[in-house]
């Protein structure tokens, strides 16, 4: 399929009021207001096609940049490329949810998330932090370093309440990743959760109780 033509189907599939939301939570224009579920159908069609998916990031528009991370091939796409993506992730709804996500699927997520957490812009920590929410709710417990997660608890603890706003939320997501997800820090999460009381215990005992810890989901992506 063509870019422009994808772009036209994009378009008929909008609506107003899902318009208004995501501009509400900061999107701009251009976009067409596609809910995400509407989109399942592109992937069928196109299936992995990394060449689309850059053209339709490319767009600028929320839509199709949606679009472009469900479809794209994240172990084909470097850490340049990753740069590249976030610089245009101009609010959370990008950087969280479509960057993020995509760079999470690929070999080099814990390192790119870790540059973009030491840059310390907003949008850069929110999706380096989330990036590991992902990784956490879906590898296994062994693919990752106890030291190096619970350094990153302890910086949470220190750093969390000075923040800026997106950082603050990807940061107690993070907790609550650690205490639900991964087993070998639950407690030392939980202790930090509590500590700095942004709700994010609440939510790890709530899953204790439910009987979800060490819940891995199968798939990041739709």
């Amino acid at each position: 399929m063509e870019v422009q033509s994808i772009l036209k189907e994009l378009e008929s599939l909008g609506s107003p009021r899902t318009k208004k939301i995501y501009m509400q939570n900061g999107a701009r224009e251009p976009l067409y207001g596609v809910a995400t579920g509407a989109m399942k159908p592109f992937l069928k069609q196109i299936g992995i096609n990394q060449e689309i998916a850059e053209a339709l990031y490319a767009t600028g528009n929320y839509d199709a940049m949606y679009l472009a991370g469900m479809i794209a091939n994240p172990k084909a796409m470097t850490i340049e490329d990753y740069d590249r993506w976030m610089e245009g992730a101009y609010f959370y709804m990008i950087s969280d949810f479509i960057v993020a996500v995509t760079l999470s699927e690929s070999e080099i997520a814990q390192a790119v998330s870790d540059r973009w957490i030491a840059d310390g812009r907003e949008l850069y920590v929110s999706a380096g932090y989330s990036c590991y929410c992902w990784l956490i709710g879906n590898r296994k417990d062994e693919e990752f370093e106890t030291e190096k997660l619970d350094a990153m608890l302890e910086i949470v603890r220190k750093t969390i309440h000075t923040s800026p706003a997106r950082a603050q939320v990807a940061m107690n997501r993070f907790l609550v990743a650690v205490g639900v997800s991964y087993l070998p820090l639950h407690e030392k999460a939980l202790s930090v959760a509590t500590a700095i009381g942004t709700g994010a215990a609440e939510e790890i005992q709530k899953a204790a109780t439910k009987g979800r810890l060490g819940f891995k989901r199968k798939h990041v992506r739709c």
